[in-house]
């Protein structure tokens, strides 16, 4: 069923490394790496995208505002890592810093390029549509602001197709801003769909990642909201792959997916309870689409490889046990997950420094990212202890953290 990764245990034994917990510095001891397995088939019991991010170059001018340039070699390369393990990748999405330092002409080579990639070694992929090529300042209200807006998600849209990519159809800070109610969103996804010649994958992106998304579907109140998108959904079911929430709310992804059509997906964008909704119960479980499995990506597949061979019960375990990691990089405010994301990519020597477009590598703590390490340690997440231990006493002695 499954190869044994090759995992540098003999470097962890004895490691350690001098850490601030509540503002004292302590010592540290690193354990080894899990016994993570890479699948030798494909993973069948659930669809399973990590949304991945991007790695810009290391003399860039990587300064809020600049625009994006990327490592398109490491940034590639890390979605080859994610593919040998048996995961789908997720692009262009908000992981990938769309609205946050990726701009769309970067976001559109991104598409071209992880497209091209997937196509040589037969990876899954899907890719975001948005609208973020719209001047939101400079946008009209009205009619016209909203075919403005169907326009641009048709522009993305195209972008993903010619790649060979699902299109997973991004919620937008344009349509927010302009639609007045249930009826516009409706209009707007409703031409998209009606359009569409494969079924497409529709996210909806609480503003708990995005404070401009608050009310999205025309209404604050979750379950009116909830009441849009499922009319959406049933109205155009053939043209609906699945549905990604992310609204950390485990009850209404539960209570959405057992109401779901036939044939009708959910894709958990759960960052803090992803181990129960994947596993799932009696009556279903969720497939997956979330920036946390590009963090834990072999944990993850294992798990995944586990539920193939039928025991649930273990894949459950190893889930668990990279939870408190999970909710961590995801803690408030959400929206600077990448910056976690991106850390752990560096400690595990997947990208030559930690550097993030629009200078987002600054947007969590030393006391934030030194918990990074020590919850990773903890879940087995750290691959090459040695390299691990050495690039973060080199962050922490650049940060001027020295007993």
């Amino acid at each position: 069923m499954t190869a044994a990764v090759t995992a540098s245990v003999e470097a962890a034994t004895g490691l350690s490394v001098d850490i601030p917990f509540d503002g004292a510095l302590r010592a540290y001891t690193v354990g080894r790496p899990g016994e993570w397995t890479r699948p030798i088939a494909p993973i069948t019991s659930r669809i399973a995208y990590a949304a991945a991010h991007v790695v810009p170059r290391v003399l860039a001018d990587n300064s809020p505002g600049a625009p994006a340039d990327v490592d398109w070699d490491v940034t590639m390369n890390y979605r080859h890592e994610l593919w040998s393990y048996g995961l789908g990748v997720a692009d262009a999405m908000d992981t990938a810093q769309r609205g946050m330092g990726l701009d769309w002409a970067a976001t559109r080579e991104l598409i071209r390029r992880s497209g091209r990639e997937a196509a040589a070694v037969g990876g899954r992929l899907a890719c975001g549509a948005g609208t973020d090529q719209v001047d939101l300042d400079g946008l009209p209200s009205g009619s016209r602001g909203l075919a403005i807006i169907t326009d641009a998600y048709r522009e993305q849209i195209d972008v993903v197709r010619e790649a060979g990519a699902e299109v997973v159809l991004m919620a937008s800070r344009a349509l927010a801003r302009v639609a007045t109610g249930p009826a516009d969103y409706l209009a707007v996804y409703r031409s998209l769909l009606g359009e569409a010649e494969q079924p497409m994958v529709l996210h909806w992106l609480g503003d708990v990642f995005d404070p401009a998304l608050r009310g999205y579907w025309g209404s604050a109140d979750v379950a009116a909201a909830t009441a849009t998108f499922r009319q959406l959904i049933e109205e155009n079911a053939d043209k609906v792959d699945g549905v990604k929430v992310s609204l950390l709310d485990a009850g209404h992804e539960i209570a959405l997916r057992r109401v779901l059509p036939p044939g009708v997906r959910l894709y958990t964008g759960d960052d803090f309870n992803y181990p129960e909704l994947i596993i799932g119960d009696d009556h279903g479980h969720s497939d997956a689409l979330l920036g946390i499995f590009a963090a834990i990506y072999p944990a993850a597949s294992t798990a995944l490889q586990h539920l193939d061979a039928g025991d649930a019960g273990r894949a459950g375990e190893i889930l668990e046990s990279t939870r408190e990691l999970g909710r961590h990089v995801f803690s408030a405010p959400t929206s600077y997950y990448k910056t976690g994301i991106a850390f752990l990519a560096w400690l595990n020597g997947r990208q030559p420094g930690f550097a993030m477009v629009g200078g987002l590598s600054s947007g969590r703590s030393v006391q934030h990212l030194s918990k990074v390490f020590v919850l990773a340690d903890r879940a087995g997440l750290l691959a090459e202890p040695e390299l691990a231990v050495h690039r973060m006493r080199t962050f922490l002695d650049l940060n001027g953290v020295t007993r």
